[in-house]
């Protein structure tokens, strides 16, 4: 079942973030019109303006840079735009496993995802994303309820952590350094959200330099503090590699961990009409 979400999150920090966030698009915004002017086709510019140019083209080409990385570490997470994902969400304290629950997940092209309930407890439940917009439908009522991306699911494993699975559709930032995770030279990616809405305002991702593998996420509460640990678990399936599961840790209670596997993905199509929240209200779904 659902469990409200408990960080403090004032009105300024949240404003704070979105200002901060607002600004970072406008200047991303303004370095892709300079690098336009610094194309071959633009006539010539004074040395101000060339320097202007240089500064937030030097911007553009960091975001495209950043862009390429989280579309390749996305790859190993969501190998096609719409897939069907059987998740399997386990919750472990002190070592041993307490609780688990099951999931249909189908995710379509832009930034929509429908989660079915799968265990007994939780049957006939659904819960719909479109964009930064989320509803939980319960059976035995005709109004859907909105909820936020970080409502919990089970243990860590947020609405958000289930229904969304690729950073490059919410996320921009830059690449500042490197370091060694479980034993792998990584690229260290500092992000900020773009949009409101997200279950994090702030990620801290680590990519395999060599192959840009998602290695470990930092993930981060709109009041700046540190929500939980990502570890992403790799293996070949098909012969792709791919993310098989992602673990969980909880800062403030340690003796807890959350497992979120992904025990397939199948590329398929859902029926549009499947993510409208008036409509699957009226749809039980039976059979998928």
């Amino acid at each position: 079942m659902f469990k409200d979400r408990t960080e403090g999150q004032g009105l300024r920090t949240e404003v704070g973030c979105l200002f901060t966030n607002a600004l970072r698009r406008k200047l991303r915004g303004m370095a892709r019109i300079a690098a336009s002017l610094l194309s071959p086709q633009s006539p010539a510019l004074s040395p101000a303006l060339l320097l202007i140019g240089l500064i937030f083209g030097s911007l553009a080409h960091a975001d495209a840079e950043v862009a390429a990385l989280l579309k390749k570490a996305d790859a190993f997470r969501l190998p096609a735009q719409a897939v069907r994902v059987e998740t399997l969400v386990e919750l472990y304290r002190d070592g041993a496993l307490d609780k688990e629950r099951r999931y249909t997940v189908y995710v379509k092209p832009g930034r929509r995802s429908l989660v079915l309930m799968k265990s007994p407890l939780e049957a006939g439940q659904k819960v719909l994303m479109l964009a930064e917009q989320f509803w939980l439908l319960m059976p035995d009522t005709q109004r859907p309820f909105r909820i936020t991306a970080s409502q919990k699911l089970l243990g860590e494993a947020a609405v958000g952590d289930v229904a969304s699975m690729a950073w490059g559709e919410d996320y921009d930032g830059q690449v500042v350094g490197e370091t060694e995770i479980d034993g792998h030279r990584c690229l260290h990616l500092d992000l900020a959200a773009t949009r409101p809405g997200t279950t994090y305002a702030r990620v801290e991702l680590y990519l395999d330099k060599a192959d840009k593998q998602p290695r470990k996420a930092d993930l981060y509460v709109n009041s700046g503090k540190r929500a939980k640990e990502a570890r992403f678990e790799i293996n070949r399936v098909d012969g792709q590699l791919r993310v098989t599961s992602m673990t969980l840790h909880d800062d403030i209670q340690t003796n807890r961990r959350t497992v979120v596997h992904y025990q397939s993905i199948t590329p398929k199509d859902t029926p549009d009409a499947f993510f409208n929240p008036a409509a699957l209200v009226r749809n039980s779904l039976a059979g998928w």
